[in-house]
């Protein structure tokens, strides 16, 4: 048997979950995880149906079959198969501790990533890269004139050639140009060092101390072309007090920023997040 995943979301109405569980029972599937909600306000309904079939039904099949229920209810949906390898680019700065926690888990088991390559505006990572087996581009910004467009046309080859499925900024620390952005929308997760809409832009930590607050947080989202703006996956905060100066924020930040970034991917590589009006719905 194998594993598909279904995400849907439409206009609500009555009859939505009995269609699709009669859909799957026609296709000799078997519902082994379903999961729905409804937005009030704005009267939309989103599902996650996880189900099994025939490994002699593909996913092509499978997903032209539903075509024509999800015409009928007006449906967006995905339909993919389970367990997802997505090949995946990781593109870090000089701060390393959420690129060498994704490239931890995903050698041990913990998080299903294809590495395809670690890539960088430094050279810092190269040595961590290449202790896990995995290829480094470093793609730098010149002094030239032009320098940083050079850098971003660079850029945006070596992710082409790459072929990947999922871009990951973990502690990218340059802002992308929006043909990048728009060429990478939904596929492409950053991990911001603040509790989002707190705090947008550079030094976070710098911003939080002088702001004396009480928790901080950090913050994993899909990338849009207005900065630090795009659809929320994941949030968690720590409290924090007077006593911490900058560097104790900073320490603190680093330990959320590696498990709400690990959180968010793990959420978008078991097809578990749906985006809406710049929302998102993330399934358990």
């Amino acid at each position: 048997m194998n594993t598909s995943v279904l995400l849907i979301s439409c206009p609500d109405q009555p009859g939505i979950v009995a269609a699709v569980a009669t859909w799957v029972a026609g296709v000799g599937g078997n519902i082994v995880h379903a999961e729905q909600h409804t937005d009030r306000h704005d009267q939309v309904f989103f599902q996650r149906v996880e189900f099994t079939h025939a490994d002699t039904v593909t996913i092509e099949t499978l997903r032209a079959g539903f075509a024509a229920l999800a015409a009928n209810w007006n449906m967006e949906f995905s339909l993919n198969a389970l367990p997802w390898r997505p090949r995946t680019a990781i593109l870090c700065s000089r701060h390393l501790h959420c690129v060498a926690d994704l490239l931890s888990r995903t050698t041990y088991g913990d998080l299903g990533l294809d590495v395809a390559a670690v890539v960088s505006n430094h050279e810092d990572a190269q040595k961590l890269a290449t202790s896990f087996g995995h290829p480094f581009f470093h793609v730098p910004v010149t002094d030239a004139p032009g320098g940083r467009a050079e850098q971003e046309a660079m850029l945006a080859t070596v992710l082409d050639s790459l072929d990947v499925d999922l871009v990951i900024l973990a502690r990218y620390m340059l802002v992308l140009p929006p043909a990048i952005v728009t060429a990478w929308s939904g596929r492409m997760i950053n991990i911001h060092h603040s509790f989002l809409p707190a705090f947008v832009g550079a030094n976070p930590y710098r911003q939080a101390h002088d702001r004396g607050v009480k928790v901080i947080g950090a913050t994993a989202h899909y990338v849009s072309e207005i900065l630090d703006e795009g659809p929320i996956i994941a949030q968690d905060v720590e409290r924090v007090s007077h006593r911490d100066d900058v560097a104790d924020l900073t320490r603190i930040g680093r330990d959320l920023e590696t498990t709400v970034l690990a959180r968010a991917v793990r959420a978008h590589v078991e097809h578990r997040v749906l985006t809406w009006n710049n929302r998102t719905v993330v399934f358990g």
